[in-house]
């Protein structure tokens, strides 16, 4: 059945790949993000392709611009049935510059040197705004579509480090926790009016946001990048890809008792001891 898929963030490297795959399934694609051209590149994309789309330009964090969106895809598509969450992301001041805290790092007064005291409560609020609220706005505005229809549904993007938070990023990590925690109390609020609301938990996927961090400019792997494939049984970052199976199924109706789940896709790095 050709449902509505509104998907936010649609212009990063894994909701883009997500978006293709739903507009290949037949279903009508609202391909929204912050940077106009990267959704208009989406959207020319899946319409080469034979799909059916349209690209928003919105802001997450403005539920002005949301519901500014929701009108436009409303007149084109009609009703939101599916709705996927998926801008996010970290930021450098809420990032401390090593995994341990050492006595030397007292003494330690370069301008660049980040400790767990000197993290920028801006930084921490702008990477819990940007993936809490981020989620939690788009949801309050295209919700309203989907209440009392049957075969509806919401997709979270949260993280393998909301189960176990990963080094140097206590933001992402405790945000990402609150997109899980969120997850399951959505699912418990929205389960008599026919929504269902589940989440992925994506593990190391290289994209433009964590790509200097985990490779070097010749494509080997930085000491993170290693320690990171070190730690995941499978040997290997993920692809795009992989997230697509687990998608089309949650949005399926092949999932239709499913709800309130998190989804692990980091070839086993959450189920390993590292012994």
């Amino acid at each position: 059945m050709k449902k509505t898929v509104v998907i936010t963030g649609a212009g990063g490297v894994l909701c883009s790949v997500i978006a293709e795959a739903l507009a290949k399934e037949g279903h009508n694609i609202a391909v929204l993000d912050l940077r106009k051209e990267a959704a208009e590149k989406v959207e020319k994309t899946i319409r080469l392709n034979g799909g059916k789309a349209i690209s928003v330009e919105v802001n997450a964090l403005e539920k002005n611009s949301l519901i500014a969106a929701k009108q436009q895809i409303n007149e084109t598509y009609g009703k939101c049935d599916i709705l996927i969450n998926g801008a996010g992301g970290n930021h450098p001041l809420g990032t401390t510059s090593n995994p341990f805290f050492e006595m030397e790092d007292l003494d330690n007064d370069s301008e660049s040197f980040k400790t767990f005291f000197d993290l920028d409560p801006k930084g921490i609020e702008f990477t819990f705004n940007l993936n809490f609220l981020g989620t939690l706005l788009p949801t309050q505005v295209f919700a309203e579509d989907m209440v009392g229809h049957e075969g509806c549904s919401i997709l979270n993007i949260s993280s393998m480090n909301a189960f176990t938070p990963l080094t140097k990023i206590p933001a992402y990590s405790g945000a990402k926790a609150a997109v899980s925690n969120f997850t399951q109390w959505l699912a418990v609020h929205f389960s008599k009016v026919s929504i269902r609301v589940n989440a992925l938990a994506p593990g190391f996927f290289l994209t433009e946001q964590n790509r200097t961090l985990l490779t070097n400019e010749d494509g080997s792997l930085t000491k993170r990048g290693q320690q990171i494939i070190d730690q995941t049984p499978m040997g290997r970052y993920g692809e795009p890809e992989d997230l697509v199976g687990t998608v089309l199924w949650l949005c399926s109706e092949g999932s239709k008792f499913v709800t309130g789940v998190v989804v692990p896709i980091d070839g086993g790095f959450a189920a390993y001891s590292g012994v």
